[in-house]
């Protein structure tokens, strides 16, 4: 059967595999290699890869329908699609987005490389007006840190027909959830850091071109400013890659609980999820996506203090920075620089696979020790 005809499950085991040969691994190895003999299809490691970069790419092309390149970070990933741009491009950005991203545009924007208009990425009229004669709509949906939720679809088909190039940052949703480049999109870009790495062991990042021809820049990017990722971290997204399905699945129904029952707790004033019916997102989440995934916020009563207090008491979830691992973690998103609009006692949450009851009792202390 060809990966068309199996379900994403299926080719997140199955895509990206040595060929079947008796004798043969059922798993790429580590390729640790800079040079390979003349004469061969790589002669050198920047410019097409290792057999470990390649499964990966090749799984997560599968998985998103398009051609992927592997980098060293979601950050390198995010900065070869905007190195591509020639200098003076007009680019649209969801003003609730990853900060890294924001900062990069942002000090492109003060030394004259392109000029930069944040929007309400809810708001799809107003992000349409704003990106009337833009060159590159960046959309990310759901949205970090307040999982706000874009249209996909309406938006990826405005960008088109205005001939700007559309990047979707999917690192929430994952290809499980959604599949920009079926809505559109040109380009779709992952931090493999996150759910496709699934461990907190890594650093990594990919961009998925809708086809070959649009994802050749992007190599090109990578062959020239040496991004590239790293034989063993290419191994272990792709490991990780394996279990995303059943990971998900566990984290995502966990999310829902959570997100029940935070939205009942009188020490929270309001949770941001958009499996929750009352949610501003949850009409268009559920008709663009496979499920509403397992990121979600939550602002607790009283503000920055008791929501610092909250992060400080959990014992079984952990006050960390990233998120898609296999572990909870909270962050306080309202600490980073240029995050103005962040409410003061928002919590970002990514919830992970441990049982749910434990999860649940540990945000309820934590919550009623810190709002008491």
């Amino acid at each position: 059967m060809t990966d068309e005809a199996l379900r994403m499950e299926t080719v997140a085991i199955t895509a990206g595999r040595p060929s079947p040969y008796p004798g043969h691994p059922l798993s790429t190895p580590i390729v640790l290699a800079s040079n390979f003999r003349a004469d061969g299809a790589v002669e050198y490691a920047r410019d097409g890869g290792t057999d470990t970069w390649q499964a990966l790419e090749t799984a997560v092309g599968s998985l998103e329908g398009g051609d992927a390149v592997a980098f060293a970070s979601g950050m390198a990933a995010a900065a070869a699609i905007l190195e591509s741009l020639p200098t003076g491009t007009s680019v649209v950005v969801p003003a609730d987005c990853y900060a890294g991203v924001r900062t990069l545009l942002n000090e492109g924007a003060a030394h004259g490389r392109w000029k930069v208009t944040a929007v309400d990425i809810t708001d799809t009229a107003a992000t349409e007006q704003a990106a009337w004669a833009a060159d590159l709509l960046w959309l990310e949906s759901p949205t970090n840190p307040l999982i706000d939720v874009a249209d996909l679809p309406r938006l990826c088909a405005f960008g088109r027909d205005r001939g700007a190039q559309v990047v979707v940052d999917n690192t929430f949703a994952t290809p499980l959830l959604q599949r920009p480049l079926a809505a559109g999109a040109d380009y779709v870009l992952h931090s493999a850091t996150k759910f496709i790495g699934g461990h907190s062991d890594l650093l990594m990042g990919v961009v998925v071109g809708r086809d070959p021809a649009a994802a050749a820049p992007i190599r090109r990017r990578r062959q020239l400013a040496g991004g590239t990722p790293g034989a063993l971290e290419a191994y272990l997204a792709l490991r990780g890659l394996r279990t995303l399905p059943v990971r998900l699945e566990r984290a995502q129904a966990s999310a829902g609980v959570l997100a029940t029952r935070l939205a009942a707790h009188p020490g929270v004033s309001r949770v941001r999820y958009p499996g929750l019916p009352a949610d501003p997102g949850h009409a268009r989440a559920a008709a663009q996506m496979a499920g509403f995934g397992s990121m979600l916020a939550f602002e607790v009563v009283g503000g920055a203090g008791p929501a610092d207090a909250v992060c400080a008491g959990v014992r079984v979830a952990v006050a960390a920075t990233s998120l898609g691992g296999v572990e909870t973690t909270l962050e306080r998103r309202a600490k980073l620089a240029g995050q103005g609009h962040i409410p003061a006692g928002l919590i970002r949450m990514s919830v992970g696979i441990e049982h749910v009851e434990d999860l649940w009792a540990d945000l309820d202390r934590a919550l009623t020790a810190a709002t008491a």
